[in-house]
């Protein structure tokens, strides 16, 4: 492509060169660089590519996109731009020819129930008729192509890519998570958001390495409602008047509040043959009896964003009430039917507010014990160790402390971190280093009534140590289990999940 025709909406200096060169490849990284390459000189946390100029333009890239000085020869098209991360998502935008001007877009951010909610708007969106792709924490789903996730929102020349590649599949829309982050590194800039949602806000994310504080990630979480054509808000969350601050979409609320154009009321939790959900009253725009098959208050709300956007896109409600009693999403409140007498659950909370959240809901279930199985990852917080172990303790009537990804660390010094947790709290533990062993000892001393949670590792299919991810999954986990035990000795086992 034209390298005039790439930069029609970028705002740039032409430091020496011309515009009339043919562009054959994008890449930020050096090590992809070919003949007819355009480079994007990013500035990143642990590298700089500035200082790959004079490598790349002698692997054959004939522009250059910097911010900063290089020195590289005559033959080398230098731009300057004042962002070069911008700069990137506008090219990208064009070099694959605007994607997401020919699809429905749809953009989740918040703190917890992105994921969930991506998954139940595409179930919804296929149940209508709709070919909808979607990008997020655990996977790209480009019609049958399913692709591992690195980010939960891409780089923009990743994520362009996959846009153009829905579009040529066939695909008419794609909902996506869209990180605080993804915004404030500008992964999303130029793209047509259709639709924007709200789920939540909490503290997460701050750090050196992430958002500096509260405000900087709440502040850059409301910039999709400045990209979007509507918005979609949960007027429950005590920060909504903050994310919708200098908002310049349409406004669609939903909630628990009297004023939600979609609301939820009645609330009755559930539980049929070990499965935990909640039923209420669709209220406002529409009159619907709600049920979930998903636990928790957190449930309804997922639900309910899900079910307003559904509606826009013009979805048959009966679809929509079919998609909630059947949803299953890997790695959040994930059910693993293998008993009729106690319920096991797999969920991704990794901190003490997303754990808390979680435990809080499946006590209301008034279950005989609540046993919650974690660990937590190496080369974070200690913080994080003691909140999570503190808030177990306090929360499950026992806590088995396992591995998680010790990564550098010893997985022995990350549980006794935990252990100083669950010392303030009169909360009883077991700790049991291999994961494996621990979910055995969870499933083999199960009881009647008994809710478990193995917490932590959600869709994550590896284990990381001392810098190699091996193949671990608690899915594959408990099915070995399973063929390695005397299954009439597991407390109402009825394995309707491997069978």
């Amino acid at each position: 492509m034209n390298l005039r025709k790439l930069v029609e909406k970028t705002e740039y200096q032409l430091v020496q060169g011309n515009l009339d060169v043919e562009v054959v490849n994008i890449e930020n990284d050096s090590r992809k660089v070919t003949e007819g390459t355009l480079f994007f000189c990013i500035t990143g946390a642990v590298s700089d590519g500035h200082q790959y100029a004079k490598e790349v333009s002698e692997k054959g890239a004939c522009v250059l996109v910097v911010e900063k000085e290089v020195e590289v020869t005559e033959n080398v098209t230098v731009l300057r731009v004042e962002n070069t991360r911008y700069a990137m998502a506008m090219i990208s935008t064009a070099f694959y020819d605007y994607p997401s001007d020919q699809l429905k877009v749809i953009g989740i951010t918040g703190t917890k129930g992105k994921t969930t909610t991506t998954y139940m708007i595409k179930s919804m969106l296929e149940a209508a008729g709709h070919k909808t792709g979607l990008i997020g924490t655990i996977e790209s789903v480009i019609g049958d192509k399913v692709i591992p996730s690195q980010n939960t929102t891409p780089e923009s020349i990743v994520m362009q890519k996959r846009l153009r590649e829905m579009v040529d599949a066939g695909l008419d829309s794609v909902v996506m998570e869209v990180s605080s982050q993804g915004l404030m590194l500008d992964r999303v800039a130029g793209i047509s958001f259709d639709y924007g949602i709200f789920t939540n806000l909490s503290e997460d994310h701050i750090g050196p390495n992430e958002h500096k504080d509260f405000a900087e990630y709440l502040g850059w979480k409301s910039k999709l409602f400045r990209l979007c054509k509507k918005g979609i808000f949960n007027i429950d969350d005590p920060y909504c008047e903050e994310i919708l601050n200098g908002h310049t979409c349409d406004v669609i609320t939903y909630g628990m509040k009297d004023e939600a154009d979609y609301q939820a009321k009645n609330l009755k939790l559930y539980e049929k043959e070990a499965c935990l959900g909640i039923t209420y009253e669709l209220d406002g725009i529409n009159q619907e009896d709600v049920i979930v098959d998903m636990p928790g208050e957190f449930s309804v709300h997922n639900s309910l964003s899900a079910i307003a956007v559904a509606k826009e896109m013009g979805v048959p409600m009966e679809h929509i009430l079919e998609i909630l009693t059947t949803i299953r999403v890997k790695g959040r409140v994930e059910l693993i039917p293998i008993s009729d007498s106690f319920t096991i659950l797999i969920d991704y909370a990794h901190n003490a507010a997303s754990l808390e959240s979680l435990l809080g809901a499946l006590r209301e279930y008034h279950p005989a014990r609540l046993i919650t199985l974690f660990g937590c990852g190496g080369n974070r917080s200690k913080v994080r160790r003691y909140e999570m172990g503190e808030v177990s303790g306090m929360q499950s009537d026992l806590t088995i402390i396992t591995s998680d990804n010790p990564r550098d660390e010893e997985p022995q010094a990350i549980m006794d971190d935990i252990k100083i947790g669950i010392g303030k709290t009169s909360g009883k533990f077991v700790e049991i280093m291999d994961r494996k062993e621990a979910i055995r000892y969870a499933i083999l001393h199960a009881r009647q009534g008994d809710v478990i949670v193995l917490a932590g590792k959600g869709h994550e299919t590896y284990q990381e140590i001392k810098g190699v991810k091996y193949p671990m999954d608690e899915r594959v986990l408990i099915r070995e289990i399973l063929e390695e035990e005397d299954v009439t000795k597991i407390c109402g086992y009825n394995n309707r999940y491997f069978a």
